[in-house]
């Protein structure tokens, strides 16, 4: 059985990790999503609420399981004999942390593959930071996320924008 872990903080899910994820499924038996902390980012949802987000857009892909870690993705891998971290790579500044990501990685656990997977046009230049900032500004999201959350995330949005007040 072919496994491979996709993992992100995913805060919020967009339409280019959804993008990813359908395309992994389709070469992978199985894809874990893994919603993994990153403690260089202030994170919007709970991990519990990330889960929940992705699985309700990923309920039509059998082969995708949303789970979570707050270790290392490699050890998280290595421990479910996981041979394949897929990254997604948008510009010259992904390439660059996801090549020391990489080397760390590899220096962890040889036996473990990254593979990286380039997001659609339309998504190219869709990123969490981008989504977070145009609900602060009231812009239509609803190109850049899964339309069956996008009310869910504005809402989140508004919530944390009113408690900070």
């Amino acid at each position: 059985m072919k496994k491979a872990v996709y993992p992100g903080s995913f805060d919020p899910l967009s339409n280019g990790h959804l993008d990813i994820i359908k395309r992994a499924c389709k070469q992978f038996d199985v894809v874990y999503v893994l919603v993994s902390k990153n403690i260089n980012k202030k994170t919007t949802f709970t991990v519990d609420e990330r889960i929940q987000l992705i699985q309700e857009c990923t309920k039509d892909i059998p082969n995708a399981i949303v789970t979570s870690t707050s270790d290392l993705v490699v050890r998280f891998a290595r421990e479910n004999d996981i041979s394949v971290i897929i990254r997604g790579l948008r510009n010259i500044q992904d390439y660059e942390n996801e090549f020391n990501l990489y080397q760390f990685n590899r220096n962890i656990d040889k036996e473990i593959e990254t593979i990286l997977l380039f997001p659609s046009t339309t998504n190219l230049f869709v990123s969490s930071s981008a989504i977070k900032e145009l609900v602060c500004f009231d812009v239509d999201i609803t190109p850049y996320v899964p339309i069956e959350i996008a009310d869910k995330i504005i809402k989140k949005f508004k919530e944390n924008k009113s408690a900070e007040k």
